[in-house]
């Protein structure tokens, strides 16, 4: 059973940083892409970063030059390093995975960022 559980999130003052993790298991986990979403209030969700089993990585462009994606597969992890944050940031943040015909989804961890 694929399972994906994702910490760090939290409250902190625009400009400041945080760091994601997400714990993968249930899967091959070098093998698959990961991506990171995430959701606003009222909005829809919205991809933030990937990263491919091979280690390319894409971003949104909201985002580009303040966040870095990396994985551990000695861990089984996907990590999200969040700087220079902005109120805009504020949201619910899911890690995801495409296995099998279908995406898995974590429950997310909230990231709000004060002005």
């Amino acid at each position: 059973q694929v399972q994906l559980v994702e910490s760090g999130g939290g409250l902190v003052q625009a400009g400041g940083s945080l760091r994601l993790s997400c714990a993968a298991s249930g899967m091959i986990f070098s093998a698959n892409a990961m991506g990171w979403y995430r959701q606003a209030p009222g909005k829809q969700r919205e991809l933030v970063a990937g990263i491919t089993s091979s280690g390319g990585k894409n971003y949104a462009d909201s985002v580009k030059g303040r966040c870095t994606v990396s994985r551990d597969n000695a861990k089984n992890t996907v990590n999200l390093q969040m700087n220079s944050l902005k109120p805009e940031d504020t949201a619910v943040y899911y890690c995801t995975v495409r296995l099998y015909g279908r995406d898995f989804w974590g429950q997310g961890t909230q990231v709000t960022v004060s002005s």
